[in-house]
């Protein structure tokens, strides 16, 4: 019989893996996909955010309401365990001006390797293109190249994903297979649609910086970037929850002027100039935020001041979820211990982005997923520790 199976190669699933291995019980980690860390690849193309250095309040004050059932698991595994357990692999890590933590060397892969090599060594036995297919009592039935297969183990860790970025392996399927323990998916860390004019086109892939966004109680201070599709990017992602939710975007392009200061710059300038004169010579406003006030100020009966201080944007449609960095939804909190047991299925733990919660970026969901697979790691690990004693 199998000791520990982990379902899912992700961050979260290969934590679990390691906590149990590194105890010496025998582990089988079952991946859909040909090769682990697939989303985890993709998400240090552009440079591996591993986490942020922060007081802890701000780092849980991030996960908005979902925070108290994280409070334990990030006090446990927070920033500096993470940047730690990167260290111990192997793997220095710099911490931006940002607080942002990365690698030295800023890609995931070797990071990854590393990991493979510690798991590997502790026994961790991989099987790819594996993908969980049902229950049949203490049973796990897979789909595998070879045909189906049947696992038995004292105790599983299952580690799915969400539904977003199908392509490498989080497609959400397994979620019929929890129904009502199962809170629906939506997308988080995502895009939106707007319905620009043919004007905004020479400006498509332009980065919007240095502007203040808020969304109802929401606000962001990070870039974005105007697009064909519409509007993307992190300071977006901050705020996608509550625009997703419903909530207006408004854009102060001057944050650090008080809408005084910018009407008196815009009196000093000589009426005979055009507007995108004026607001490029009185307010230095570069060419993609000036294209935003024509865009989005047309008919407008707000004077100009006000605009550039609270800028609306037209209702928003979020992107297709599986273009979203993760998804909210999943198994509902209600439904674990605090161990992240589910309660219907002693011995099964749940972990990572199949959780129910709205994860933002910028560090903070990927820790989030190494927490959650170190507790739910754990949480496996008493439950053999009890039934050999």
């Amino acid at each position: 019989m199998t000791e520990a199976l982990v379902i899912g190669g992700g961050p979260a699933g290969l934590m679990a893996a390691d906590v149990l291995s590194a105890a010496g019980h025998s582990v089988v980690l079952a991946e859909v996909m040909p090769t682990v860390g697939r989303k985890f690849l993709m998400a240090g193309k552009s440079g591996l955010n591993l986490t942020k250095a922060e007081p802890m309040a701000d780092f849980h004050a991030a996960f908005g309401s979902d925070a108290p059932h994280l409070a334990d698991a990030l006090a446990q595994f927070g920033p500096q365990e993470v940047s730690d357990w990167a260290e111990a692999l192997g793997q220095p890590v710099f911490t931006g001006s940002t607080g942002r933590v990365f690698p030295t060397v800023m890609k995931a892969s070797p990071l990854l390797r590393a990991w493979g090599r510690k798991l590997a060594a502790q026994g961790v036995e991989v099987r790819t293109r594996w993908r969980w297919t049902g229950w049949d009592g203490d049973a796990r039935h897979f789909e595998t190249p070879e045909g189906g297969a049947t696992l038995t183990p004292c105790v599983t860790v299952l580690a799915c994903g969400g539904a977003s970025w199908a392509r490498l392996g989080s497609d959400g399927r397994w979620a019929g297979l929890l129904l009502d323990q199962v809170a629906p998916f939506q997308p988080v860390n995502m895009g939106f649609a707007v319905p620009w004019s043919p004007h905004m086109t020479p400006h498509f892939g332009a980065a919007v910086k240095g502007c203040r966004l808020t969304a109802g109680a929401a606000a962001s201070q990070g870039e974005f970037v105007v697009s064909h599709r519409g509007i993307e990017g992190g300071g977006i992602y901050m705020i996608s929850a509550a625009l997703r939710d419903g909530a207006p975007l408004v854009l102060d392009l001057l944050p650090d002027l008080t809408e005084a200061q910018v009407e008196a710059k815009l009196a000093a300038a000589s009426p005979k100039q055009s507007l995108s004169n004026r607001l490029r010579k009185a307010l230095r406003l570069d060419p993609v935020k000036r294209a935003l006030v024509n865009e989005l100020g047309r008919g407008s009966d707000l004077p100009l001041a006000r605009l550039i201080k609270a800028l609306p944007f037209p209702p928003l449609t979020p992107r297709p979820m599986d273009e979203a960095i993760s998804t909210s939804g999943g198994v509902r909190f209600a439904a674990l211990t605090d161990d992240l047991m589910l309660r219907a299925r002693p011995g099964v733990f749940c972990a990572g982005e199949m959780l129910n919660w709205d994860a933002p970026t910028g560090g903070y969901l990927i820790t989030g997923c190494l927490a959650t697979g170190r507790v739910a790691g754990e949480g496996a690990l008493r439950q053999l520790q009890a039934q050999t004693s």
